[in-house]
């Protein structure tokens, strides 16, 4: 495995909330409390860290029936115990996704797995958590992967288990209609130990989540990932003083979102989540569908409505505070304050994601700072795209680089066209370019002599040939490509592999195909590649 950077300033897409954060600049500061390094500051933020004894043995207990459910492993289970003991936590985490989701959430994993080993050897006793959003309720952004076949042509599997409209994906219970599906993915696969991972998970009568669970308990096995189902109703009676507040502080906490929502639109920057003066961070089950609480009025005028529908349910604030304690499970965390559900359960270190996630961190910190006076520091996970020897090959044979695929498909069908254009006409084109500029330089010393005005002149039809020239290039790489099938078939494998959908291979390909290809010792060299104080985008050839 061959590691080549690319800084994310050169990764399209990129916002420059996320490259600033990178680089720590003065005026991202006041959203982050702590720089994207992680050893910088560690041992620092681990004095910060105070957490309840009978909390952490009622979240260690409930974390043990989970992860014992799924079969963890002695690893897995010997960190529940360095967690009941005391140990921190690096955690991580991602929407269930089917097979496990996009390659990027074995990043994550494999990132936290790294931070805490890190923390460890500093002397900071740290556990690896990923925390499984099984409450999110948009069901067609995991109910699909995509799974390149042998001519790596992706295939996209979607599964039809479904529960009623907008519930919470934990409900969602897979029936026999899983099982052609994973036959389907296994012919893709092939045999290989994480093609039985995934047999052995996804089987009817288990849910979206708990397959997940099961199929990442086996991957992480050896590192002893503690896996966290959001949905558990034992974890919701935990964290019922959080869903508490965000009602009994809903308008402080609005306004709070709002300023912060105003300070980073001022720094130039842009906010994740839209906040209103109505919004309220939690949702609430209503006919077995997750749906957004609002706030209407403020103080003893105040209501609150469950949905936005002209039937949708008035409470007081009392009525809904009330039904919090009775059934703290009916009820779930928006995006703005997950993160600090979250550290209320676990004794957060830091967590590591994304640029999205990122992002929300620097709106949540105004939640963070009203509701648990600590801002958990967020680090950035690992990024790659992993080139597979054939693509290399594909590549060398055009000439070109994985930043080239980045410009799109439109774009690397003209310039593998333009290398593919016959020899004679190349040279063409090449002779024509210099004749133009030996003669357009010889009439502009002349003029010179003549009038200099006329210098510019001369300069503005310089351009205009030039533009005509290669206009005529492109024109004609364009109808090479339209004649090329080749041209055409490399194009579009290669924009599929690496840059799918116009974003990164990590999003947009199947973890599980890398796993199954590459098998057990692949993780291993991943693993290796990390190095946490590298914050770019790593172009990894295997």
């Amino acid at each position: 495995m061959r590691a080549h950077c690319l800084p994310f300033s050169q990764v399209p897409h990129t916002t420059r909330l996320f490259t600033d954060f990178l680089a720590y600049l003065p005026k991202v500061q006041p959203f982050y409390p702590r720089s994207p390094h992680f050893e910088e500051w560690l041992k620092k933020e681990a004095e910060k860290i105070s957490f309840d004894s009978a909390r952490r043995d009622s979240v260690t207990a409930i974390l043990e029936r989970q992860n014992k459910s799924w079969n963890a492993s002695p690893q897995t289970l010997a960190n529940l115990d360095r967690l009941r003991k005391g140990a921190a936590a690096v955690v991580t985490g991602q929407q269930v996704g089917l097979f496990g989701g996009p390659m990027f959430a074995i990043y994550k994993a494999l990132t936290a797995v790294k931070l805490a080993e890190e923390a460890t050897a500093a002397g900071i006793d740290t556990v690896p958590v990923f925390w499984l959003a099984t409450y999110d309720h948009d069901l067609a952004e995991v109910n699909h992967v995509s799974i390149p076949g042998p001519d790596l042509a992706s295939q996209v599997l979607t599964t039809p288990s479904h529960n009623v409209s907008g519930a919470p994906v934990s409900a969602v219970r897979l029936g026999d209609e899983i099982l052609p599906l994973v036959e389907q993915a296994a012919k893709l696969l092939g045999d290989s130990e994480a093609t039985q991972f995934l047999r052995d998970s996804y089987r009817p009568g288990e849910f979206l989540g708990t397959a997940f669970a099961r199929l990442y308990a086996k991957v992480f096995a050896e590192w002893g990932v503690i896996l966290l189902d959001a949905s558990d109703g034992e974890l919701d009676r935990v964290a019922e003083p959080m869903f508490r507040a965000a009602i009994e502080r809903a308008g402080e906490l609005a306004s709070a979102l709002l300023a912060r929502g105003e300070a980073l639109e001022a720094a130039g920057y842009h906010q994740q989540v839209k906040v209103t003066p109505s919004s309220v961070l939690l949702f609430t089950l209503r006919q077995g569908a997750r749906t957004p609480i609002h706030r209407r009025g403020d103080g003893a005028a105040a209501e609150f409505a469950i949905g936005t529908d002209p039937a949708a349910e008035k409470l007081s604030p009392a009525e809904l505070i009330a039904r919090i304690a009775s059934t703290p499970e009916q009820f779930s965390p928006n995006v703005l304050l997950r993160p600090i559900i979250q550290d209320y359960l676990l004794p957060t270190l830091a967590y590591t994601g994304g640029a999205a996630e990122a992002a929300y961190f620097a709106q949540a910190g105004a939640v963070y700072e009203s509701l648990l006076g600590r801002v958990t520091p967020i680090v950035p996970r690992f990024s790659a795209t992993l080139v597979e020897p054939k693509v290399q090959r594909v590549l060398d044979r055009h000439g070109i680089t994985v930043t080239d695929v980045f410009n799109g498909p439109d774009a690397l069908r003209r310039q593998l066209a333009e290398r593919g254009l016959p020899d004679d006409l190349q040279a063409a084109f090449e002779a024509a370019r210099k004749s133009l500029d030996s003669h357009l330089s010889n009439i502009k010393e002349k003029l010179v002599k003549l009038d200099r005005t006329l210098v510019d002149a001369a300069e503005t039809a310089r351009s205009k040939i030039e533009h005509q020239l290669e206009r005529l290039h492109s024109q004609a790489a364009r109808a090479e490509a339209l004649k090329s099938e080749l041209v055409t078939r490399h194009a579009e494998t290669l924009s599929q592999v690496l840059y799918p959908d116009k974003g990164l291979q990590e999003r947009g390909i199947a973890g599980i195909y890398f796993l199954a290809r590459y098998g057990p010792e692949f993780l291993q060299q991943l693993h290796a590649a990390i190095q946490t104080d590298c914050h770019d985008h790593q172009i990894l050839e295997l």
